[in-house]
Protein backbone atom coordinates (compact mmCIF):
# COMPACT_ATOMS: atom_id res chain seq x y z
CA UNK A 1 0.00 0.00 0.00
CA UNK A 2 1.33 3.52 -1.01
CA UNK A 3 1.22 6.46 1.19
CA UNK A 4 -0.81 8.88 0.59
CA UNK A 5 -1.45 12.64 1.19
CA UNK A 6 -3.22 13.89 3.97
CA UNK A 7 -6.95 14.04 2.81
CA UNK A 8 -8.98 17.21 3.01
CA UNK A 9 -11.12 15.86 6.06
CA UNK A 10 -8.05 15.97 8.21
CA UNK A 11 -7.09 19.29 7.11
CA UNK A 12 -6.33 21.78 9.65
CA UNK A 13 -8.50 25.25 9.19
CA UNK A 14 -6.53 27.24 11.24
CA UNK A 15 -3.04 25.97 8.96
CA UNK A 16 -4.68 27.07 6.27
CA UNK A 17 -6.29 30.45 7.00
CA UNK A 18 -2.85 31.07 8.37
CA UNK A 19 -1.15 30.44 5.77
CA UNK A 20 -3.51 32.38 3.39
CA UNK A 21 -3.09 35.63 5.59
CA UNK A 22 0.87 34.91 4.96
CA UNK A 23 0.42 34.34 1.65
CA UNK A 24 -1.01 38.19 1.29
CA UNK A 25 1.74 39.66 3.43
CA UNK A 26 4.09 38.18 1.85
CA UNK A 27 2.40 39.64 -1.66
CA UNK A 28 2.67 42.29 -0.47
CA UNK A 29 6.20 42.91 0.63
CA UNK A 30 7.27 41.45 -2.94
CA UNK A 31 5.21 43.86 -4.74
CA UNK A 32 8.34 46.23 -3.98
CA UNK A 33 10.45 44.17 -6.06
CA UNK A 34 7.85 43.67 -9.11
CA UNK A 35 7.43 47.05 -9.74
CA UNK A 36 10.85 49.08 -8.39
CA UNK A 37 14.83 48.10 -8.60
CA UNK A 38 14.08 47.63 -4.79
CA UNK A 39 17.36 45.19 -4.80
CA UNK A 40 20.01 48.39 -5.89
CA UNK A 41 18.66 51.20 -3.89
CA UNK A 42 18.58 52.36 -0.06
CA UNK A 43 14.63 52.23 0.47
CA UNK A 44 14.80 54.92 3.46
CA UNK A 45 15.78 57.73 1.37
CA UNK A 46 14.32 56.22 -2.25
CA UNK A 47 10.94 56.09 -1.38
CA UNK A 48 10.44 59.52 -0.48
CA UNK A 49 8.02 60.92 -2.86
CA UNK A 50 4.40 61.85 -2.36
CA UNK A 51 2.71 58.95 -0.12
CA UNK A 52 5.79 56.50 -0.98
CA UNK A 53 7.32 57.30 2.87
CA UNK A 54 3.92 56.98 4.87
CA UNK A 55 3.52 53.57 2.96
CA UNK A 56 6.63 52.72 2.55
CA UNK A 57 7.06 53.04 6.26
CA UNK A 58 3.75 51.24 6.90
CA UNK A 59 5.30 47.91 4.96
CA UNK A 60 8.48 47.88 6.31
CA UNK A 61 7.28 47.95 10.00
CA UNK A 62 4.18 45.86 9.75
CA UNK A 63 5.08 43.50 6.59
CA UNK A 64 8.26 43.23 5.25
CA UNK A 65 10.08 40.48 6.70
CA UNK A 66 6.86 39.30 9.13
CA UNK A 67 4.87 37.10 6.86
CA UNK A 68 7.93 34.79 5.14
CA UNK A 69 8.82 33.08 8.53
CA UNK A 70 5.06 32.41 9.27
CA UNK A 71 5.56 30.52 5.79
CA UNK A 72 8.15 28.57 6.79
CA UNK A 73 7.16 27.80 9.70
CA UNK A 74 3.97 26.36 8.50
CA UNK A 75 5.90 24.01 5.94
CA UNK A 76 8.23 22.88 8.07
CA UNK A 77 4.68 22.08 10.56
CA UNK A 78 3.61 20.14 7.43
CA UNK A 79 6.33 18.58 6.87
CA UNK A 80 6.43 16.98 10.47
CA UNK A 81 2.48 16.31 9.84
CA UNK A 82 3.75 13.89 6.71
CA UNK A 83 6.51 12.86 8.90
CA UNK A 84 4.33 11.35 11.72
CA UNK A 85 1.60 10.42 9.18
CA UNK A 86 4.64 7.76 7.66
CA UNK A 87 5.54 6.18 10.82
CA UNK A 88 2.28 5.32 11.94
CA UNK A 89 1.75 3.82 8.69
CA UNK A 90 5.47 2.29 9.05
CA UNK A 91 6.23 3.66 5.44
CA UNK A 92 8.95 5.11 4.23
CA UNK A 93 9.21 9.36 4.94
CA UNK A 94 12.86 9.87 3.75
CA UNK A 95 11.83 8.71 0.22
CA UNK A 96 8.60 10.25 -0.23
CA UNK A 97 9.61 13.63 0.80
CA UNK A 98 12.73 13.28 -1.34
CA UNK A 99 10.57 12.68 -4.30
CA UNK A 100 8.59 15.95 -3.02
CA UNK A 101 11.07 18.23 -2.08
CA UNK A 102 12.69 17.02 -5.39
CA UNK A 103 9.65 18.66 -7.60
CA UNK A 104 9.31 21.61 -5.55
CA UNK A 105 13.28 22.21 -6.09
CA UNK A 106 12.17 21.80 -10.01
CA UNK A 107 9.26 24.62 -9.34
CA UNK A 108 11.45 27.04 -7.56
CA UNK A 109 13.96 26.77 -9.92
CA UNK A 110 11.61 27.32 -13.08
CA UNK A 111 9.81 29.94 -11.26
CA UNK A 112 13.09 32.09 -10.48
CA UNK A 113 14.53 31.49 -14.29
CA UNK A 114 11.68 32.01 -16.03
CA UNK A 115 9.51 34.27 -14.32
CA UNK A 116 10.46 35.95 -11.13
CA UNK A 117 13.85 36.18 -9.55
CA UNK A 118 12.81 36.68 -5.93
CA UNK A 119 11.56 32.70 -5.81
CA UNK A 120 11.68 31.25 -1.67
CA UNK A 121 10.87 27.66 -3.02
CA UNK A 122 14.00 26.89 -4.01
CA UNK A 123 15.54 27.58 -0.48
CA UNK A 124 12.20 26.39 1.13
CA UNK A 125 13.04 22.95 -1.00
CA UNK A 126 16.41 22.69 -0.34
CA UNK A 127 16.38 23.50 3.72
CA UNK A 128 13.36 21.04 3.39
CA UNK A 129 16.14 18.51 2.77
CA UNK A 130 18.09 18.89 5.70
CA UNK A 131 14.98 18.45 7.60
CA UNK A 132 14.31 15.18 6.72
CA UNK A 133 16.99 14.37 8.92
CA UNK A 134 16.68 17.04 11.77
CA UNK A 135 12.45 15.94 12.04
CA UNK A 136 13.47 12.72 13.47
CA UNK A 137 14.45 14.42 16.59
CA UNK A 138 11.85 14.98 19.84
CA UNK A 139 10.69 18.58 19.98
CA UNK A 140 11.69 18.95 23.28
CA UNK A 141 15.31 18.95 21.75
CA UNK A 142 14.48 20.28 18.53
CA UNK A 143 13.18 23.41 19.69
CA UNK A 144 16.11 24.68 21.75
CA UNK A 145 18.63 23.44 18.55
CA UNK A 146 16.70 25.64 15.86
CA UNK A 147 16.55 28.25 18.70
CA UNK A 148 20.40 28.48 19.00
CA UNK A 149 20.93 28.36 15.28
CA UNK A 150 19.10 30.98 14.66
CA UNK A 151 19.87 33.66 17.27
CA UNK A 152 23.53 32.91 17.35
CA UNK A 153 24.46 33.38 13.64
CA UNK A 154 21.84 36.27 13.47
CA UNK A 155 23.70 37.70 17.02
CA UNK A 156 27.00 37.72 15.60
CA UNK A 157 25.81 39.72 12.36
CA UNK A 158 24.33 42.04 14.09
CA UNK A 159 27.04 42.70 16.44
CA UNK A 160 29.99 42.77 13.57
CA UNK A 161 27.77 45.25 11.46
CA UNK A 162 27.38 47.07 15.11
CA UNK A 163 30.92 47.38 15.69
CA UNK A 164 32.03 48.23 11.96
CA UNK A 165 28.74 50.91 11.83
CA UNK A 166 30.52 52.84 15.42
CA UNK A 167 33.73 52.25 14.30
CA UNK A 168 33.61 53.64 10.43
CA UNK A 169 30.69 55.21 10.43
CA UNK A 170 31.12 56.05 6.41
CA UNK A 171 31.87 52.62 5.62
CA UNK A 172 27.88 52.21 4.69
CA UNK A 173 26.53 55.51 3.17
CA UNK A 174 22.88 56.77 3.54
CA UNK A 175 21.17 57.23 0.45
CA UNK A 176 23.21 53.97 -1.14
CA UNK A 177 21.77 53.78 -5.13
CA UNK A 178 23.42 52.10 -7.85
CA UNK A 179 22.19 54.25 -10.88
CA UNK A 180 23.36 52.27 -13.53
CA UNK A 181 21.90 49.30 -12.36
CA UNK A 182 18.28 50.70 -11.68
CA UNK A 183 18.53 52.12 -15.07
CA UNK A 184 19.21 49.15 -16.77
CA UNK A 185 16.09 47.29 -14.77
CA UNK A 186 14.05 49.98 -15.73
CA UNK A 187 14.92 49.30 -19.22
CA UNK A 188 15.28 45.79 -19.52
CA UNK A 189 11.99 44.97 -17.50
CA UNK A 190 10.01 47.74 -18.88
CA UNK A 191 11.07 47.40 -22.58
CA UNK A 192 13.31 44.48 -23.03
CA UNK A 193 12.72 41.50 -24.96
CA UNK A 194 11.70 38.26 -23.21
CA UNK A 195 15.54 37.22 -23.95
CA UNK A 196 16.95 39.76 -22.43
CA UNK A 197 14.86 39.66 -19.32
CA UNK A 198 15.95 35.92 -18.85
CA UNK A 199 19.24 37.11 -18.86
CA UNK A 200 19.09 39.66 -16.40
CA UNK A 201 16.41 37.74 -13.94
CA UNK A 202 19.39 35.04 -14.26
CA UNK A 203 21.96 36.73 -13.41
CA UNK A 204 20.13 38.55 -10.71
CA UNK A 205 19.00 35.01 -9.27
CA UNK A 206 22.43 33.72 -9.00
CA UNK A 207 23.70 36.82 -7.24
CA UNK A 208 20.72 37.24 -4.94
CA UNK A 209 18.39 33.84 -5.26
CA UNK A 210 21.72 31.67 -4.80
CA UNK A 211 23.33 33.91 -1.93
CA UNK A 212 20.18 33.66 0.25
CA UNK A 213 20.04 29.80 -0.43
CA UNK A 214 23.25 29.56 1.20
CA UNK A 215 22.08 31.54 3.77
CA UNK A 216 19.07 29.79 4.49
CA UNK A 217 21.11 27.23 6.68
CA UNK A 218 20.92 30.01 9.44
CA UNK A 219 17.60 32.01 8.46
CA UNK A 220 15.07 29.75 7.24
CA UNK A 221 16.13 26.03 8.77
CA UNK A 222 15.57 26.79 12.25
CA UNK A 223 12.30 28.35 11.20
CA UNK A 224 11.09 25.67 9.62
CA UNK A 225 12.69 23.37 12.18
CA UNK A 226 10.69 25.63 14.81
CA UNK A 227 7.99 24.55 13.05
CA UNK A 228 8.20 21.23 12.40
CA UNK A 229 9.11 20.98 16.54
CA UNK A 230 5.51 22.86 17.21
CA UNK A 231 4.11 20.51 15.08
CA UNK A 232 5.27 17.51 17.43
CA UNK A 233 3.43 19.62 20.25
CA UNK A 234 0.15 20.24 17.93
CA UNK A 235 -0.07 23.72 18.68
CA UNK A 236 -2.33 24.68 16.05
CA UNK A 237 -4.56 21.77 16.76
CA UNK A 238 -4.46 22.58 21.12
CA UNK A 239 -4.68 26.52 20.39
CA UNK A 240 -7.94 27.05 22.30
CA UNK A 241 -6.12 24.77 25.22
CA UNK A 242 -3.14 27.07 25.54
CA UNK A 243 -4.77 30.46 24.46
CA UNK A 244 -3.25 31.70 28.12
CA UNK A 245 0.10 31.70 26.33
CA UNK A 246 -0.76 32.46 22.90
CA UNK A 247 -2.39 35.61 24.56
CA UNK A 248 1.13 36.34 26.05
CA UNK A 249 3.07 35.87 22.87
CA UNK A 250 0.35 38.03 21.32
CA UNK A 251 0.94 40.53 23.23
CA UNK A 252 4.57 40.44 23.82
CA UNK A 253 6.28 39.53 20.55
CA UNK A 254 4.14 41.84 18.65
CA UNK A 255 5.00 44.73 20.62
CA UNK A 256 8.26 43.75 20.68
CA UNK A 257 8.66 42.81 17.18
CA UNK A 258 6.82 46.53 16.17
CA UNK A 259 9.04 48.37 18.49
CA UNK A 260 12.67 46.88 16.96
CA UNK A 261 11.31 47.07 13.15
CA UNK A 262 10.20 50.61 14.13
CA UNK A 263 14.09 51.03 15.20
CA UNK A 264 15.43 52.05 11.32
CA UNK A 265 12.35 54.72 10.95
CA UNK A 266 13.48 56.40 14.57
CA UNK A 267 16.03 58.88 13.84
CA UNK A 268 18.71 57.41 11.60
CA UNK A 269 18.51 53.83 9.69
CA UNK A 270 21.84 52.96 10.23
CA UNK A 271 22.78 49.09 9.04
CA UNK A 272 22.98 47.66 12.30
CA UNK A 273 19.49 49.23 12.98
CA UNK A 274 18.60 47.08 9.67
CA UNK A 275 20.14 44.38 10.21
CA UNK A 276 18.46 43.68 13.56
CA UNK A 277 15.05 44.46 12.12
CA UNK A 278 15.60 42.21 9.62
CA UNK A 279 17.26 39.51 11.68
CA UNK A 280 14.88 39.60 14.80
CA UNK A 281 12.09 42.04 14.75
CA UNK A 282 10.63 40.63 11.74
CA UNK A 283 10.78 36.96 13.40
CA UNK A 284 9.48 38.15 16.90
CA UNK A 285 6.74 40.03 15.24
CA UNK A 286 5.95 36.94 12.96
CA UNK A 287 5.49 35.08 16.29
CA UNK A 288 2.72 37.60 17.42
CA UNK A 289 0.97 37.58 14.20
CA UNK A 290 0.88 33.80 14.44
CA UNK A 291 -0.71 33.48 17.72
CA UNK A 292 -3.08 36.47 17.07
CA UNK A 293 -4.70 34.39 14.29
CA UNK A 294 -4.78 31.13 16.00
CA UNK A 295 -6.38 32.97 19.05
CA UNK A 296 -8.89 34.55 16.53
CA UNK A 297 -9.22 31.13 15.01
CA UNK A 298 -10.79 29.96 18.00
CA UNK A 299 -13.62 31.80 17.03
CA UNK A 300 -16.08 30.03 14.89
CA UNK A 301 -17.32 33.62 13.47
CA UNK A 302 -13.78 34.55 12.42
CA UNK A 303 -13.32 31.04 10.42
CA UNK A 304 -16.14 31.32 8.53
CA UNK A 305 -15.42 35.08 7.73
CA UNK A 306 -11.91 33.63 6.84
CA UNK A 307 -12.37 30.87 5.32
CA UNK A 308 -11.96 32.74 1.28
CA UNK A 309 -8.22 33.27 2.65
CA UNK A 310 -8.22 29.43 3.65
CA UNK A 311 -9.37 28.20 1.00
CA UNK A 312 -5.92 30.59 -1.10
CA UNK A 313 -4.07 29.00 2.13
CA UNK A 314 -5.15 25.44 1.16
CA UNK A 315 -4.04 25.91 -2.55
CA UNK A 316 -0.80 27.88 -1.30
CA UNK A 317 1.74 26.85 -4.17
CA UNK A 318 -0.82 27.86 -6.85
CA UNK A 319 -1.75 30.97 -5.12
CA UNK A 320 1.89 31.76 -4.51
CA UNK A 321 3.47 31.46 -8.29
CA UNK A 322 0.13 32.72 -9.73
CA UNK A 323 1.19 35.84 -7.81
CA UNK A 324 4.55 35.83 -9.68
CA UNK A 325 2.75 35.30 -12.96
CA UNK A 326 0.12 37.97 -13.13
CA UNK A 327 2.63 40.91 -11.24
CA UNK A 328 5.12 40.27 -13.52
CA UNK A 329 2.78 40.18 -16.44
CA UNK A 330 1.32 44.08 -15.20
CA UNK A 331 4.74 45.33 -14.41
CA UNK A 332 6.98 43.55 -17.57
CA UNK A 333 7.52 44.73 -21.21
CA UNK A 334 5.51 41.33 -22.19
CA UNK A 335 2.63 42.74 -20.32
CA UNK A 336 1.61 46.23 -19.81
CA UNK A 337 5.18 47.20 -18.81
CA UNK A 338 4.26 49.46 -15.59
CA UNK A 339 7.64 48.63 -13.99
CA UNK A 340 9.38 51.82 -12.86
CA UNK A 341 6.26 53.63 -13.22
CA UNK A 342 3.86 52.89 -10.39
CA UNK A 343 4.30 54.01 -6.79
CA UNK A 344 4.01 51.95 -4.07
CA UNK A 345 0.86 52.89 -2.53
CA UNK A 346 -0.88 51.49 -6.14
CA UNK A 347 1.29 48.64 -5.95
CA UNK A 348 -0.19 47.90 -2.21
CA UNK A 349 -3.41 48.07 -3.65
CA UNK A 350 -2.38 46.16 -6.90
CA UNK A 351 -1.33 43.52 -3.93
CA UNK A 352 -4.80 43.15 -2.39
CA UNK A 353 -6.75 43.61 -5.61
CA UNK A 354 -4.70 40.87 -6.70
CA UNK A 355 -5.58 38.42 -3.73
CA UNK A 356 -8.91 39.14 -3.77
CA UNK A 357 -9.58 37.71 -7.16
CA UNK A 358 -7.18 34.72 -6.09
CA UNK A 359 -9.62 34.40 -3.11
CA UNK A 360 -12.81 34.08 -5.51
CA UNK A 361 -10.84 32.16 -8.15
CA UNK A 362 -10.11 29.18 -5.03
CA UNK A 363 -13.36 29.53 -3.73
CA UNK A 364 -14.67 28.36 -7.50
CA UNK A 365 -11.46 25.89 -8.20
CA UNK A 366 -11.98 24.15 -4.86
CA UNK A 367 -15.68 23.81 -5.32
CA UNK A 368 -14.83 21.24 -7.91
CA UNK A 369 -11.59 19.83 -6.99
CA UNK A 370 -9.80 18.66 -4.09
CA UNK A 371 -6.69 20.77 -4.45
CA UNK A 372 -5.11 23.43 -6.66
CA UNK A 373 -4.01 22.99 -10.15
CA UNK A 374 0.02 22.97 -9.13
CA UNK A 375 -0.85 20.93 -6.14
CA UNK A 376 -2.11 18.52 -7.82
CA UNK A 377 0.85 18.01 -10.10
CA UNK A 378 3.11 18.30 -7.73
CA UNK A 379 1.02 14.92 -6.16
CA UNK A 380 1.02 13.40 -9.21
CA UNK A 381 4.51 13.50 -9.51
CA UNK A 382 4.79 12.36 -5.52
CA UNK A 383 2.39 9.50 -5.39
CA UNK A 384 1.48 9.00 -9.45
CA UNK A 385 -1.93 9.05 -9.36
CA UNK A 386 -4.46 12.04 -9.89
CA UNK A 387 -5.15 13.36 -6.67
CA UNK A 388 -7.18 16.36 -7.52
CA UNK A 389 -10.55 15.07 -8.07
Amino acid sequence: MKLTPITPDNRIEALDITRGFALLGIFIANMLLFHTPYFYLDPYTYFTAGSDAATFRWIDIFVQGSFYPIFAFLFGYGINMQYEKAVARNKSFARMMSKRLAILLAFGLIHALFIWSGDVLFSYATMGFLLIIFVRIPAKWLTPFAIVLYTIPAGVLYLITKFIVKTNPNTFVEGFADTEKIERSIEVFANGSFGEIFSFRAIEWLFYGLGSTLLGFFIVLPIIMLGAAMSKWKIIERANEIKGRLVIVAVLATAIGVWIKALPHIGQPTYDLVQLQDTFGGVILAAGYMAILLLLCNSSRFRTISRPVGKAGRMSLTTYLSQSVIATVIFYSYGLGLYGKVDVLTGTFIAIGVFVIQLIFAQLWLSKFRMGPIEALWRFGTYGKNLSK
